[in-house]
């Protein structure tokens, strides 16, 4: 990797200048606040992307309690997804789900119409492929609506750097934006937090991150079939092409890499990793099928992550952290609930050690998140993750191009790459040149650690 570039901006740079952006719109609202506290105007809401993740993020948002919501436009490139969303949301919540088929849009430009519904201080979700968060969301911060957005909110330097930039703006406009990093709203995760922070297993050294189970999702991918464009193809099978979702890496371990990341309250500052690929067969996808990475922070202590998609190996989803006086479970058997307890050694096999565990109810995090956002825009209270959302996959990517160049990654070179997977995605059409491009042989190039180290492909 090279140098920091001269003229290249920081992180900490860009940290400070969302810092005094912050500030000033506590001062001063730049645009109407329409959801008052204790009324019972609707809070309208438009989901662009209705796969999913999408028409689980529309269910919390119709379950929320403080005040009515409802959905009242769809938006999708593919049409057995949108009457999916339509399907669901209209039986599950029929007095809620007002988009009748005249404002369900399709179409790679069908957000804008979906968004177009709304007025200013209502609410989108932002569930399509993570490549274009950054084109949606600007959008929707001209439109002053407030945003709920998935993760990861980038995938690659200079989406991050357009992000962050975003975040700066829609936080001078008040608006309110949650990203989908459920487990910051875990209750339990949060008591560990503050145990941490207390002392409770010392000085932290060493935190250990795992996900690692058979192939999920659309880790990946055969040949192309004939019947659909190229672009539509990848857009379809997002998680094996790193320009739509930074790859499995980026859009299955940027959890268990965040609530880490939580505990230690810091970001890494640089990454080493291996990763390869094994019985991949015919498939095309650019993905590797398991990774290992060391991220440093600024005072020396780890973060190990390992990650593997292969079917008949030993499973393990969770995350621990290590302290000079004791460790402690973060995660166990997935997102939630999180177990959370405290050993007082450094062995989580021995339960007769474990001196502090959260014993309350777990409340499902994917609804808090919802419950906290909505509740923001009814009480007009600061309430925008766009920044840490942005951080977070950017480390994530840092831990990725690691694995994929065989090179060390800081931080402030992933930042700073001139890299950009997609660049002029706000111009993409459905039949037009797709961002990545097969070889003669129909296959994706794929990274080649040590091979090519300036890029990742």
């Amino acid at each position: 990797m090279s140098e920091t570039p001269t003229g290249a901006t920081t992180r900490r740079e860009f940290v400070r200048g969302a810092g005094t952006a912050a500030a000033s719109a506590l001062a001063v609202s730049a645009i109407p606040y329409v959801h008052a506290q204790g009324t019972e105007e609707a809070i309208q809401i438009a989901l662009v992307g209705c796969g999913g993740r999408g028409g689980g993020a529309a269910s919390n948002a119709l379950s929320v309690k403080t005040g009515p919501t409802k959905v009242v436009a769809l938006a999708d490139v593919f049409p057995d997804r949108l009457k999916g969303a339509a399907g669901h949301l209209g039986k599950h919540f029929a007095a809620k789900f007002d988009a009748p088929p005249d404002r369900q849009f399709l179409g790679l430009d069908a957000y804008k119409k979906a968004m177009d519904c709304l007025k200013p201080g209502d609410v989108v979700i932002l569930t399509t492929p993570p490549a274009f968060r950054w084109v949606h969301f600007q959008y929707a911060i001209a439109k002053g609506l407030n945003v709920f957005m998935e993760k990861p909110t980038t995938v690659d330097g200079p989406s991050t750097r357009k992000m962050l930039a975003l975040a700066k703006e829609s936080v001078a406009k008040n608006l309110k934006v949650g990203v989908g990093l459920m487990c910051r709203h875990c209750n339990a995760r949060r008591a560990l937090f503050e145990q941490i922070k207390a002392g409770a297993i010392g000085d932290l050294v060493t935190l250990r991150a795992y996900r690692m189970h058979g192939p999920v999702g659309y880790f990946s991918s055969g040949p192309k079939p004939g019947h659909i464009s190229e672009t539509l193809y990848q857009i379809q099978r997002f998680h094996s092409f790193l320009w739509a979702s930074g790859g499995c890496f980026s859009d299955f371990y940027i959890h268990n890499i965040d609530e880490c990341c939580w505990m230690k309250d810091a970001w890494p500052v640089k990454a080493q990793a291996n990763g390869g690929r094994h019985f991949r067969g015919d498939a095309i996808d650019q993905n590797f099928d398991n990774y290992s990475v060391e991220y440093t922070f600024a005072d020396g202590s780890k973060l190990f992550l390992y990650g593997r998609c292969m079917h008949g190996a030993w499973s393990e989803f969770a995350s621990y952290a290590h302290g000079t006086r004791g460790c402690a479970q973060i995660s166990a058997g997935g997102h939630h609930p999180a177990r959370c307890r405290i050993h007082k050694g450094q062995n989580l096999e021995n339960k007769g050690d474990v001196v502090w565990s959260f014993n309350e109810g777990e409340p499902d995090p994917y609804q808090l998140e919802w419950d906290r956002l909505i509740e923001a825009i009814r009480e007009n209270k600061p309430h925008n993750e766009c920044e840490r959302g942005a951080m977070a996959s950017l480390v994530t990517s840092m831990g990725r191009m690691a694995a994929h160049t065989g090179q060390v990654v800081t931080l402030e070179q992933i930042l700073n790459c001139d890299h950009e997977f997609a660049p002029d995605l706000d111009k993409l059409t459905a039949d037009g040149p797709a961002p990545l491009q097969a070889g003669p042989d129909g296959k994706y190039p794929v990274p080649m650690p040590g091979k090519t180290t300036k890029r990742e492909y």
